[in-house]
């Protein structure tokens, strides 16, 4: 753009000579200046001549002068120079116009470059530009305030577009587009913004030159090479005939293939012969929609054709399009503008007045907004079909698709497949895929990582891809709405360099990949498939502490306590009761076995926690933060190649000399066992794997630190990305992804290994506290046992007494339990005999 506003003081400097060559192929009309009364003012028109756009637009600005003075009496001048289709040439007219003839204001042209030239012009000399150009960039009516843009924009126009690719569930298409100046790049801005929006890819973009090019047949032979069969195009007339005639020839207008052409092209399709019409059948056109039920355009559709026909005999097709109502529009703005001011108010209070438009046109109300025409809501779809074109119904922002517009009955859907059957290229009646398998083979180059050492995952053998990556990378293409051919390659580096390939498009895809924000800079990332996150593993130790005292653990201490205090209170009460009396043990020794085994009932309960408690090991972790290992100083590893060595000492802060790497969770094991390293920081899936397979030696300790997961990347901006990523949630949803996951963990059996080469097996250790309480007891007991042994016979009897009362206590409790108990056997002491025996006192 730059470029063409250097023409601007080049035309100030060309000879008076040129002028005249120039403005003498030029056309002026000076419209009723003997029959109109009342004269408000001068317009100025430029126009191509050649064009049938131009035709129309000339046509359709001398109808809304001639019908303003029929409403109002009120005329102007009009002044129509000719373009010729060239910049420089537009650019010397508008200064005729401004300079020679003194139009206040000017109306045109159709093509951004041409506009750029005359705003520069129209701003210096504060004179209103009404551009009927289609694309106008967004910063250009700040650049040029008195240039207003009376087409509306074409954003909605290519949301319309997104929406019938969406219909028809095609995820990808290819841009053809003309590369001619900004206006370029504003289209092709819409165009993107409206398809990503829609989540459609774009898969390829080829840029036409404004003039004809022998490279365009090699150029569309490239897009035939891929996947895509879903074309949009966007060209002026001449490249858009020339694109469909080469395409023809190539057989790309046929079967399996989807064209879509946008406004303008599509409001000329009724003006084409019979022989370019012949290379577009199928094809899916969309172009603004105005009301032609209205009685002033049932008026403006009769009067064009026929003043049409009257100034270009020549012409086959007299019928108005887009560019005739807007025209029409932008005159009728401008004349009841120019009706509201004098002559000499000035350019300023001009555009004041256009700017305040408010009124209803052919095209719909006309207001404006910041410079420019409101966009148009509402499209009609086209389908070429014979010698003309069919229409199939209309796209209305907001609402959607409808069969009819207008009336009170209108039904609208999301899908354009309700406005029924469309004839595609090839005339075919089943729809398109969208997509075919690539008339040449390029598979994507996809990286994978040789360094992985998680072999679960990733395992190369003999350019041998296998794993758990590998099997959901594969089961991901397969879900692809189209065939995607690719090949596998191992990169021998680190993980960073495998990505930053991708920026260097030595790769097109890697796989297996950590999801980190400053990988950004070299790829897109699909949504992570495994768990996201860093843990820290760490020996397993013994969670019991003093194992001497290990058999006061089935009681609490108020337990125990109580217990000592009811056994001492029970012999207090039997001593001060039974201490003058001593009965010998009497009864079976059946009986007093079974009394032996009631009594040893009482400490099962005891004796089965305890059991539990020494035969089932409480363990805990060895370390229970990072910070615990920072304190000591402690060393750390982790896995070649990863990221994790830049985060252990940029976000937990370990010092570089305490961080080790490692190639397998076979070293990360053994640096462990012979204490090398106190804890290892792994990747959660491949802590999964680890604990897994060493379950009773580590375990996790300490918080996740949450970072992004595993997960594909692509270069930026790729097409296939959105697609992946829903083939990935199929995964999901379907459960395909977890049956994976579940079949590698279940691969990995638990070592039999015991920590510190300790065995399950009980030991002296765990009891000598007891034996040394009841060797002790038993050793008090017998002293004073032996001391006494002079003491008087009376004295062994009550003991003697004392004992078999106990038993026989305990005796009757026993067999009162049994009795409730209704499922347990009869004992030999429960019998009848049993209860005949009752306990006799010794004499004194």
């Amino acid at each position: 753009m730059e470029s063409m506003h250097k023409f601007v003081p080049l035309v100030c400097l060309i000879s008076m000579n040129m002028v005249k060559i120039v403005l003498g192929t030029a056309t002026k009309f000076h419209e009723g200046d003997a029959s109109m009364d009342v004269k408000k003012g001068i317009v100025g028109v430029v126009a191509d001549y050649n064009d049938g756009s131009g035709k129309e637009e000339i046509v359709a600005i001398k109808m809304a002068l001639e019908d303003f003075y029929h409403y109002t009496n009120r005329s102007f001048g009009l002044h129509i120079r000719d373009s010729h289709g060239d910049p420089l040439k537009a650019a010397l007219a508008a200064r005729d116009l401004i300079d020679k003839e003194q139009v206040q204001a000017i109306i045109g042209p159709q093509t951004w470059e041409e506009t750029t030239l005359i705003a520069e012009l129209c701003n210096q000399n504060m004179t209103p530009l009404l551009s009927l150009a289609d694309v106008t960039p967004n910063w250009a009516t700040s650049k040029w305030p008195f240039m207003v843009q009376t087409s509306p924009n074409a954003l909605k126009q290519m949301k319309a577009i997104s929406a019938i690719v969406q219909s028809w569930d095609w995820y990808s298409v290819n841009i053809i587009y003309e590369d001619k100046d900004a206006s370029s790049t504003e289209s092709l801005s819409n165009i993107y913004l409206a398809l990503t929006e829609a989540g459609i890819t774009i898969s390829n973009l080829l840029s036409v030159p404004p003039f004809p090019s022998s490279s365009l047949s090699k150029d569309l032979e490239n897009l035939r090479e891929g996947h895509c069969r879903v074309f949009v195009v966007s060209l002026s007339l001449n490249l858009a005939i020339n694109l469909f005639e080469t395409a023809s020839k190539m057989d790309m207008v046929g079967k399996d293939y989807v064209w879509i052409i946008t406004d303008p092209f599509t409001s000329l399709v009724h003006s084409l012969n019979a022989s370019t019409i012949s290379s577009m059948q199928g094809i899916i056109g969309v172009k603004s929609y105005f009301q032609e039920n209205r009685k002033k355009h049932e008026d403006f559709y009769r009067k064009f054709r026929r003043k049409f026909s009257l100034d270009y005999p020549q012409e086959l097709n007299n019928e108005p399009g887009t560019f005739a109502a807007h025209a029409y529009d932008a005159a009728w703005t401008l004349a009841l503008a120019m009706s509201q001011t004098n002559n000499n108010e000035g350019g300023k209070f001009l555009m004041n007045k256009i700017l305040h438009s408010n009124f209803l046109g052919l095209k719909g109300r006309i207001q404006f907004n910041d410079h420019t025409l409101d966009p148009t809501q509402t499209f009609q779809i086209i389908n070429v079909i014979g010698k003309g074109y069919k229409e199939i119904g209309f796209w209305s922002n907001g609402l959607g698709f409808s069969s009819n517009i207008g009336q009170h009955d209108v039904s609208y859907s999301s899908s354009m497949k309700e406005l029924g059957q469309v004839m595609w290229p090839g005339r075919p009646w089943e729809t398109p895929r969208g997509w075919a398998l690539p008339t040449i083979e390029k598979p994507l180059r996809v990286g994978v990582p040789a360094l992985s050492t998680l072999k679960q995952f990733i395992n190369i053998t003999h350019d041998q891809f296998q794993g758990f990556t590998i099997d959901l990378f594969k089961a991901t293409m397969d879900l692809m709405p189209y065939h995607v051919p690719y090949k596998f390659y191992a990169f021998n580096d680190t993980y960073d360099e495998l990505v930053r390939q991708i920026y260097l498009k030595n790769f097109d895809a890697v796989i297996d990949v950590t999801i980190i924000s400053y990988r950004y800079q070299y790829a897109e990332f699909t949504q992570p498939y495994t768990d996201p996150g860093v843990v820290m593993v760490v020996p397993l130790k013994s969670k019991t502490g003093h194992r001497a005292w290990l058999f006061v653990k089935p009681f609490t201490k108020t337990m125990w306590i109580l217990i000592v205090l009811v056994i001492i209170y029970n012999v207090f009460v039997l001593w001060m009761l039974e201490r003058k009396h001593f009965c010998e043990l009497k009864g079976s020794i059946l009986k007093q076995y079974g009394n032996i085994a009631w009594l040893a009932m009482t400490p099962l309960t005891y004796t089965a926690n305890l059991t539990s408690m020494l035969t089932v090991e409480r363990l805990e972790p060895t370390i229970g933060d990072v910070d615990q290992l920072r304190n000591n100083n402690a060393m750390v590893g982790y896995s070649t190649g990863s990221f994790l060595k830049n985060y252990l000492h940029d976000v937990l802060h370990f010092n570089p000399a305490n961080i080790r790497q490692f190639r397998s969770h076979e070293e990360f094991a053994e640096a462990l066992r012979r204490k090398e390293i106190a804890a290892v920081f792994i990747e959660v899936p491949g802590a999964k794997i680890f604990l897994a397979k060493y379950c009773k030696e580590f375990i996790q300790a300490g918080p996740m630190y949450k970072i992004g997961g595993f997960g594909f990347a692509f270069p930026q901006g790729s097409p296939y990305l959105p697609l992946v990523n829903k083939a990935l949630l199929d995964l999901f949803e379907s459960g395909k992804q977890r049956e994976l996951e579940n079949r590698m963990l279940a691969s990995e059996k638990c070592e039999e290994s015991e920590p510190d080469g300790e065995t399950a097996s009980l030991s002296p250790n765990s009891f000598w506290a007891l034996f040394t309480l009841t060797a002790g007891t038993s050793t008090i007991a017998l002293l004073i046992y032996v001391t006494g042994t002079n003491g008087s016979n009376h004295d062994q009897k009550t003991i003697g007494w004392l004992t078999s009362a106990v038993i026989e206590q305990w005796g009757q409790a026993k067999r009162r339990l049994s009795r409730k108990d209704s499922h347990v056997a009869e004992s030999p002491v429960n019998s009848p005999d049993s209860d005949s025996h009752v306990m006799q006192r010794p004499q004194a």
